[in-house]
């Protein structure tokens, strides 16, 4: 078990998307799409503290009136295209001193629950790792795909596997993106979610959803409306 009082959690959300633009304010179910990852931060039991870091006024007005604590602006130099997402949890914890724990959980993934959350710190917790991340089982396996030579030949990406028959091979997993987790001190020292000490926190397909394009974006509008139908149906 880790003490909840330790944990900070750090919501990012910069302006300037490009994929789908404005997405951090854009409505999804009837709120902000940074409204989902806030509410489930809020109720996951072991996180602490909740804080966003933004470099965008409209997001942060919003976050504040959905009742997220905005201690600082995030800097330009780190909410750029290519700012890597390690960086803008250090930031925060620079910035946030005190904490024993980070988790860092991207507005994109609006499906992920405060469960969600709370199972990736128990498991740095029970199995003693100094950091977690989620994945989903990989949708296409790797073993069966192909790079391609300039002459047009076919190699397998990955050598020596002969199963024909996908139930054959490996389990295959990717990150999500939904929940990364990790010690402060560790992040702080390694500079990335990722390393030989990681373990991981599985989660289903259906929850696995990243909004990345204007696509992922209809199928979320999808999802949540099909569960609104069914919610409304069963009330009646």
């Amino acid at each position: 078990m880790i003490d909840g009082r330790g944990v900070l959690a750090v919501v990012p959300a910069r302006g300037g998307s490009k994929g789908v633009p404005g997405k951090n304010l854009r409505e999804a179910g009837g709120k902000p799409l940074i409204a989902w990852t806030l509410e489930a931060a809020r109720g996951a039991r072991h996180v602490g503290r909740v804080i966003l870091s933004s470099d965008d006024a409209a997001i942060i007005a919003v976050a504040r009136k959905l009742g997220c604590d905005v201690p600082f602006v995030r800097e330009a130099r780190l909410a750029g295209d290519t700012t890597p997402g390690v960086e803008v949890a250090l930031d925060a914890l620079a910035r946030c001193p005190g904490y024993d724990w980070v988790v860092y959980l991207q507005p994109t993934s609006p499906l992920r629950t405060s469960q969600d959350i709370d199972a990736a710190i128990d498991r740095c917790g029970t199995l003693g790792a100094p950091s977690c991340v989620s994945v989903t089982a990989a949708s296409e396996s790797p073993y069966w795909m192909y790079t391609l030579g300039d002459d047009a030949r076919l190699a397998p990406l990955i050598a020596g596997v002969t199963a024909t028959r996908r139930q054959d091979l490996p389990r295959a997993y990717s990150l999500n993106g939904a929940v990364y987790v990790a010690r402060a001190d560790w992040l702080v020292r390694e500079r990335r979610f990722v390393t030989a000490e990681t373990v991981a926190y599985e989660m289903p397909a259906e929850r696995s959803l990243d909004i990345d394009t204007e696509s992922d974006f209809a199928q979320l509008q999808s999802i949540l409306s099909g569960a609104r139908d069914v919610s409304l149906s069963q009330a009646s």
